[in-house]
């Protein structure tokens, strides 16, 4: 199972659109996750048109329309992982194990809000993926995204792209 992972896109805000790279590599995912702070409903339905599965959450930019179509913590078994999504982890100190205390229950995280992109393991196991932003950088070098494979109840190939600058 192919999985294509983002956050933060704050549209039209951050950008016009998502970047071409990013639309391109939809249909090869089985499943997109998008961790929050979407600012416009179009792009959720955007997103909901192109994809095969959709899992998302709100973020703290997102305002009525978007937190009435979306959750703020969002879980789904995909490929026998336990996957968890929300927008907000709290500050990057302690943030393994603050995750891995409200979450006991899950394989895997994805987060967002910061815009920086995170791979880590927190003790006991807990995976926290953050794929950074494809349309907001902040003080990165790049815009990213994140994609990566689940097959046989592991998650392998987690590749994050930077974009091209705009």
């Amino acid at each position: 199972m192919r999985l294509l992972l983002m956050s933060d896109t704050h549209l039209p805000k951050r950008a016009r659109e998502l970047p071409a790279p990013l639309l391109a590599a939809l249909p090869e995912a089985d499943v997109v996750v998008h961790a929050g702070d979407w600012v416009d409903t179009a792009t959720l339905d955007l997103l909901e048109s192109r994809s095969r599965r959709l899992i998302g959450v709100y973020g703290n930019n997102d305002g009525p329309g978007l937190r009435a179509r979306l959750p703020e913590v969002a879980r789904a078994d995909l490929g026998g992982l336990r996957f968890g999504v929300i927008h907000e982890t709290g500050p990057a100190q302690g943030r393994e194990a603050r995750c891995a205390a409200r979450f006991p229950e899950l394989d895997v995280l994805v987060f967002g809000h910061s815009h920086i992109p995170w791979d880590s393991t927190a003790p006991g196991g807990l995976r926290l993926l953050n794929p950074g932003s494809p349309t907001d950088r902040r003080r990165q070098p790049h815009c990213t995204y994140l994609t990566a494979t689940v097959a046989d109840g592991r998650l392998t190939d987690v590749v994050l792209h930077r974009l091209p600058p705009r």
